[in-house]
């Protein structure tokens, strides 16, 4: 039986990649075969000879079984900003029954699967489509990844709302520290504890080199795969 969820952010460049690899990788460890998407992603380098997101690269060295980048990522495009503006540098159009079926395509391949999504929990992808909406199409339970640095707790809850007024279970949050200045980090991560019903899965704390994997090994992942 297959179990697929969903990673979203309170924000852009707040750890949901870090998150989402390090978690495939732990799953993977358990014994279980386990893939990580990122069906858009906006930004490339040249790499090998090829031009590929780094995020979606990040992913595929996880990957168990190993799998190709375009099962990993329907959409890349070169420049790193909102992905509907992304794509229409390039003149083209996210397209919603593409993206849905590459996903649902793509999660067949192993018993677990995290699919990543881009930027926060609400970004247009086209004129009629946005983050929120996918999820709500692909009806996954949801995981959030906290930004903890000032301002947290309303991107998050806001961000938790949303997830809930569509009807999505919030399978847990993460606290990802960004910033080692952050003041009353403590209180802030025992206030969103009190506030959010759904389980906190765990934390990440703050890495002078944000693009590696972390240890997980201390979070919830029973709770988290048996919600």
């Amino acid at each position: 039986m297959s179990k697929q969820f969903f990673v979203t952010g309170t924000d852009t460049e707040i750890g949901k990649t870090t998150v989402t690899s390090s978690l495939v990788s732990a799953v993977a460890k358990m014994g279980h075969t386990c893939v990580g998407l990122k069906p858009i992603a906006a930004g490339q380098d040249f790499v090998d000879g090829a031009w590929v997101n780094d995020d979606v690269l990040r992913l595929s060295r996880v990957c168990e079984p190993a799998i190709g980048i375009h099962e990993i990522c329907t959409y890349q495009f070169r420049t790193p900003c909102a992905p509907h503006i992304a794509a229409d540098l390039e003149s083209q159009v996210i397209e919603k029954d593409v993206v849905l079926k590459h996903i649902r395509s793509s999660v067949r391949l192993a018993e677990y699967s995290f699919v990543e999504g881009v930027g926060g929990f609400d970004i247009p992808l086209n004129p009629d489509w946005t983050t929120a909406d996918l999820a709500a199409d692909l009806q996954f339970p949801v995981i959030l990844v906290v930004g903890m640095r000032l301002g947290c707790i309303n991107h998050a809850l806001l961000s938790v709302e949303s997830i809930e007024r569509r009807g999505l279970q919030l399978a847990g949050w993460v606290g990802n520290f960004v910033d080692p200045n952050f003041s009353f980090a403590k209180e802030n991560l025992s206030t969103l504890s009190d506030r959010i019903k759904s389980p906190i899965i765990g934390t990440v704390p703050y890495m002078e080199e944000p693009l590696q994997d972390v240890d997980v090994s201390d979070f919830q992942l029973k709770q988290l795969l048996d919600c």
